[in-house]
């Protein structure tokens, strides 16, 4: 009885907000609500076959995939070159690393807040920049400007996630392994693509993971705060989308059913990353 009585806060909340909304979410999918949420009518798969056939919705799932394979791509290789950078021996090496991690703590939604302001049309101090070398931004009607500027939001505050475990990850690597390899006449990025990158696969297999997750769920406050999902649904995620519909648009049914679809294309990419990413992963 002393597992379960240990297991058993962590198995409470995990029931409450997470299997159960799960349940009732997989419930309300397969009905649709009248406007005054009085009564629902049971359709099975109705809502899943429109959405399916829906245009706007297919083209949240490419934008969707390119949003979250920048956003990974961009946090990571950021972190590894800081981590790379700060684990050297340099003056001020601490103060270094602890100004780095400070971006962590700030809210996805706050950060959006501070890069909108410095990409502002008017009052913006990046734009007006810009502006003085000829090129005229302009993220609330330029589809691609619009999604550069939420992935360098979401990116910058997950930079220091990255870097802390990158940092960790060298820190651990036995200094003697490399300086052999200097030794031996490698140069510093022979060293790094044969002996660090190798022995750092565990930490970026599991970064990997966790920002793919990321990208996929938590950077709906970046793109609420700077875009709401525009111009043109451009910068308009799975993930915002099930708001946009859901509370924007009261289409619980439809609402539901999309949340049902990103937990499946989750656990899909999820499975997929375990199954094939990990073989080249040497623990």
């Amino acid at each position: 009885m002393l597992p379960l009585l240990l297991l058993a806060p962590q198995l409470l909340v995990s029931v409450v907000f997470f299997f159960w909304p799960a349940w009732q979410a997989v419930h309300q999918s397969l009905y649709i609500p009248d406007p005054f949420g009085l009564k629902s009518q049971f359709v099975w798969l109705g809502n899943f076959e429109f959405l399916l056939g829906d245009q706007y919705y297919r083209s949240s799932f490419w934008t969707t995939a390119v949003f979250s394979v920048l956003v990974t791509a961009v946090s990571m290789s950021f972190a590894l070159w800081l981590a790379v950078m700060a684990d050297r021996l340099i003056k001020g090496s601490t103060t270094y690393r602890t100004l780095l991690i400070w971006p962590y703590a700030v809210a996805p939604a706050v950060a959006g807040v501070l890069w909108l302001f410095l990409f502002n049309t008017r009052v913006g101090l990046v734009s007006w920049y810009l502006a003085q070398v000829g090129y005229e931004w302009n993220h609330v009607l330029n589809p691609n400007e619009a999604m550069g500027l939420v992935v360098l939001a979401s990116s910058w505050g997950r930079i220091s996630y990255n870097f802390l475990f990158f940092l960790a990850g060298l820190q651990a690597i036995p200094k003697s392994v490399v300086e052999a390899a200097a030794i031996d006449g490698a140069h510093f990025w022979k060293r790094f693509w044969t002996i660090v990158f190798p022995l750092l696969s565990p930490i970026t297999f599991f970064l990997l993971v966790v920002n793919v997750v990321y990208a996929f769920f938590e950077t709906f406050g970046v793109i609420h705060t700077i875009t709401s999902g525009g111009p043109q649904q451009a910068t308009t995620i799975l993930v915002y989308k099930v708001y946009a519909d859901g509370f924007v648009g009261q289409d619980l049914g439809s609402s539901a059913a999309q949340s049902v679809i990103l937990l499946i294309v989750v656990g899909i990419l999820t499975v997929v990353q375990f199954r094939y990413i990990e073989r080249r992963v040497h623990y």
